[in-house]
């Protein structure tokens, strides 16, 4: 798995499958940020069931400011502190990053930071109908007036909630990873 743009473009992450059961696929992750590029330059992103953090970390090396990851698995947040060391070398700068240990369905922002623009949320597949109706009420707390959603579900499942729509799906097949690119409902 590598970085796919920016200053670290090229920059091979590690994945230890141990830790992660499936690591956001490169060719999908590309054409993520082919369409979401509006909101990556200067954001502040959250990457939710971070895994690998290859999500956030993309966004760092194009551009974003900030990202919180947010990762249950210990071997996981181990493996996403040594991706992190491996981009921000590679891009010869000292990352804006913050690593948590947690379950992303009771994140909580702290109140005096700033909204998320970009959130990147990669929860188990054979959890999505018990974890989606949990975090839709995170992003209406968290996500910024005009931020973007990037869910990441199997293309027979479409993550929805009332007041959200689904501005474009990314990605091809009913049982292949797709991309969801949710904003808010125009009121």
């Amino acid at each position: 798995m590598r970085i796919s743009g920016g200053k670290a473009r090229g920059v091979t992450l590690r994945v230890d499958q141990k830790a992660v059961h499936r690591p956001a696929m490169d060719k999908l992750r590309q054409s993520i940020f082919s369409s979401a590029n509006a909101w990556v330059e200067q954001a502040r992103v959250l990457d939710l069931f971070a895994g690998t953090g290859s999500y956030g970390l993309e966004a760092l090396s194009r551009g974003s400011a900030h990202c919180t990851f947010v990762e249950l698995n210990g071997r996981a947040v181990t493996m996403i502190k040594a991706n992190a060391e491996i981009v921000a070398k590679s891009m010869k700068e000292k990352l804006d990053t913050r690593i948590l240990k947690g379950d992303a369905t009771r994140f909580e922002s702290a109140p005096e930071a700033a909204p998320f623009d970009l959130i990147f949320v990669d929860p188990p597949y054979d959890q999505l109908e018990t974890l989606t109706p949990k975090l839709f009420p995170i992003f209406d707390q968290i996500l910024a007036h005009d931020g973007l959603v990037v869910f990441e579900a199997p293309g027979n499942f479409e993550p929805a909630a009332e007041g959200w729509t689904l501005k474009k799906r990314l990605g091809k097949g009913t049982d292949q990873p797709t991309a969801c690119l949710l904003r808010r409902a125009e009121t």
